[in-house]
């Protein structure tokens, strides 16, 4: 076996191998078998050990076959794992650690339900006495502290619940029924969840993906209310702000959620390394990063656990500011900008579930768009006529045939690309349209308005 500028003739082949040392052009007989080359690589390379060899396909060569035996031909690029064998993802998976503990759907039930009680405890304790409200609050606060005990199977579900305790706690401690002190309420209250996700965090070292879009949630919800109130605008331009941002939230987070190291990145340059055009440079010129089954995994596991986290955060965002928008905006054109936002974000959050393919992310998606117009058909139907009424079933109806026409298109194998692009044009328009909207329902075009007029 030789390396270098012969032009190889019919009867040899000439191959690259990328490996641990980086690539090396091999020139070799047609009639090799495959722990040749191998042996070939290991001497030119240095490496202690013979090396396997794979496909670029990924499919192991067997030893003691032949390159044409194989299907290997000129120009063919081998890649050498030394000690690295073939199995199955499942096998190869990274080992279970804190945040991969078995944990069964009962306990996650249970922590949800409890932190749903712990929502519900602090609005009690916010209405009562005095002297109750601040017995009610120590004993939440307390409560929180129960997270940061990280034995046992079920620590996940109980770390990702203790924050609501520490949040309800804010929330009755600073619960004021004046209308234009609800942003500072909610801002404490999730600065509370904050700082707590941050505290059980940093001590319990578990869902530690969760916890981050917890206090990154929060830290944002603060900030927002807290520039609200500072500066004296009304209430109803921090719902605006944060409606819109849970929608635009939706459309931007899959993008930062999945973060693969640098060193798994495709170089592409390498990717370009033939039997020719890598000749005449040194075996170690070049290092060839094989990416381990295991990494792929982690990285897919941490982002679907970072966009499960995102999309909850989403829903909680538009359950709580769609209503306060809706009832806020008191004035004709205010109100006529809220219900358009509503409707516009809970269409834009519809159809931003279409693009998640993780089950979890688009029903919480699809229930956030469906809490938005929940809340929209509550406040606008009991201030409707009858003529109205009629009119509002009539186009429901027709909307409920446009559906089940368009499931039953996509059901029979019609999902072409004129779909999805119609798809990705509605969206847009919601998401363009929703933005404009904040103006109005803001307040900000009614006070240009006055100013002008």
């Amino acid at each position: 076996m030789a390396q270098g500028r012969v032009r190889a003739p019919a009867d040899v082949l000439a191959l690259t191998v990328h490996g641990p040392a980086g690539a090396l052009d091999l020139v070799v007989p047609a009639g090799a078998v495959v722990t040749d080359v191998a042996r070939e690589y290991a001497v030119q390379a240095g490496l202690s050990a013979i090396p396997l060899l794979y496909s670029r396909s990924g499919v192991l060569l067997l030893a003691s076959s032949s390159l044409t035996d194989v299907g290997v031909d000129t120009g063919d690029i081998l890649v050498a794992a030394a000690g690295v064998h073939r199995g199955s993802v499942a096998a190869t998976r990274p080992s279970s650690g804190p945040d991969r503990a078995s944990v069964s759907a009962v306990a996650v039930l249970w922590c949800t339900i409890t932190a749903a009680v712990a929502v519900l405890a602090g609005w009690c304790a916010a209405h009562a006495s005095p002297t109750d409200r601040d017995l009610a609050t120590a004993v939440l606060a307390a409560t929180a502290l129960l997270g940061l005990v990280p034995a046992g199977r079920h620590a996940v579900p109980r770390v990702l619940a203790a924050p609501c305790f520490l949040g309800a706690a804010a929330f009755a401690w600073v619960w004021d029924p004046a209308p234009e002190q609800l942003p500072m309420v909610v801002g404490v209250t999730a600065a509370g969840v904050a700082v707590g996700a941050a505290v059980v965090r940093a001590v319990a070292s578990r869902a530690e993906a969760q916890l981050q879009v917890v206090v990154v949630a929060g830290t944002l919800v603060f900030a927002v209310t807290g520039v609200v109130t500072l500066m004296g605008w009304s209430p109803r331009v921090a719902w605006a702000v944060l409606l819109v941002g849970a929608l635009l939230a939706a459309r931007f987070v899959p993008a930062a959620a999945i973060e693969v190291p640098d060193q798994y990145l495709v170089d592409f340059e390498r990717l370009a390394v033939t039997a020719w055009s890598a000749r005449d440079r040194g075996p170690r010129r070049r290092v060839r990063s094989i990416v381990p089954i295991g990494a792929v995994a982690e990285v897919a596991d941490r982002g679907g656990r970072l966009v499960a986290s995102a999309t909850a955060s989403i829903l909680v965002v538009a359950l709580v500011t769609a209503p306060l928008l809706l009832w806020t905006a008191t004035l004709p054109v205010d109100r006529v900008g809220a219900r358009l936002e509503v409707a516009l974000v809970g269409a834009g959050l519809l159809l931003a579930g279409r693009s998640y393919r993780q089950p979890a992310a688009r029903v919480q998606l699809r229930l956030s768009g469906l809490a938005c117009w929940a809340a929209l058909a509550a406040y606008a139907v009991p201030r409707m006529s009858t003529g109205q009424l009629f009119t509002l079933s009539l186009v429901t109806v027709g909307l409920g045939v446009v559906v089940v026409v368009v499931a039953m298109a996509t059901g029979r194998g019609w999902r072409s690309a004129w779909w999805s692009r119609r798809a990705e044009v509605a969206e847009a328009l919601c998401g363009s349209s929703a933005l404009a909207a904040v103006l109005v329902s803001s307040g900000v075009f009614r006070q240009l308005w006055e100013m002008t007029s």
